[in-house]
């Protein structure tokens, strides 16, 4: 594998040396249980954007701003969405005693029978529109939280969900356009949206990736990230803003991103945010309503994020959710 030293260093009023090491740092191919189930993990090094939309900018909404300077770290990312493939392997369990050995060399060692999985849902959870190679959907950010949790203890690797800006920074992929690509009307070259998508999701990498190789990232399903939804939540900065996220207090709202196939094309920009809601839970008939299931987001996924620097436990602990 390569090795690679870098030093990052952001101009403002002065020169500041973000960090300098040595690590291997490239795209791989997560193996879960010594099979092949096409998670790959894409490398994005660190830096620093202009997280949120200017006030010019079509279509525009007012959570998205004030845009400020955000510094995030570096971290691999999904190529592609989480799809059900993987996901029935998380519900179902069946490769459980497969998982990695205990070793100090791991970035994180638990015991994955602790970990606990969805539920069995009392509807067929595609809705008819696909399974093998298509996004998992419908579940709630606990039970994607979860689906993390479960994949590091398969693996030994720290996984977990993306904050909203490291999902930006992603999504960007070094842009500061609406959209990652810079012609807006090439838009059904690279997503699903309502104008193109026949009312369904696709299966994952149909549509050309951004400039950093993900797929996706506009369209498709809308994707979970970790923070709690506040319309203020942007507060204008004269100083850089480090690795941001907003702590998740509430069950609702909370944020996901990118869009979907349902959505108009400028739902789909790199800053449009989505607040979560109790409606999609609507058709959920359990009393208390299911924590696992938003039977009414037939749009909704996620994908996994790990960060190059691996957390102390405290901090991965503080990443998933419970």
């Amino acid at each position: 594998m390569m090795k690679i030293n870098f030093t990052i260093t952001i101009f403002l009023l002065f020169n500041i040396t973000v960090f300098s090491q040595e690590k291997d740092f490239e795209n791989y191919n997560q193996k879960i249980a010594g099979g092949d189930y096409g998670l790959e993990m894409i490398s994005i090094n660190g830096g620093v954007f202009k997280m949120g939309s200017p006030n010019y900018e079509t279509n525009r909404m007012a959570d998205e701003g004030p845009v400020n300077k955000v510094k995030v770290d570096s971290f691999w990312i999904g190529k592609f969405e989480i799809t059900w493939d993987l996901y029935h392997l998380f519900m179902s369990r069946e490769i459980d005693e497969n998982h990695v050995i205990v070793d100090e060399k791991n970035e994180i060692n638990i015991e994955v029978d602790a970990v606990s999985s969805a539920t069995t849902p009392y509807v067929e959870m595609s809705f008819g529109m696909g399974t093998d190679g298509y996004p998992a959907i419908s579940m709630t950010q606990l039970a994607a939280s979860k689906f993390c949790e479960w994949l590091s203890a398969m693996t030994g690797n720290y996984y977990r969900l993306p904050t909203e800006a490291e999902w930006e920074y992603a999504c960007r992929a070094g842009s500061d356009t609406p959209f990652s690509f810079n012609d807006e009307n090439q838009i059904s070259e690279y997503a699903w949206y309502d104008e193109n998508s026949d009312g369904k999701y696709h299966k994952v990498g149909q549509k050309k990736p951004n400039p950093w190789g993900l797929h996706d990232m506009h369209g498709n399903v809308s994707e979970w990230t970790l923070d709690q939804y506040k319309p203020t939540a942007y507060v204008r900065s004269d100083t850089l803003i480090s690795n941001p996220i907003e702590i998740a207090t509430k069950l609702y709202p909370r944020v996901a991103r990118g869009g979907s196939f349902m959505d108009r094309s400028y739902r789909l920009r790199s800053s449009a945010r989505l607040a979560s809601n109790k409606k999609w839970k609507k058709q959920d008939p359990q009393i208390p309503r299911s924590i696992w299931w938003h039977t009414d987001a037939q749009f909704l996924g996620f994908r996994v994020l790990r960060p190059y620097k691996t957390p102390s436990l405290e901090e991965q602990k503080k990443y998933w959710i419970k």
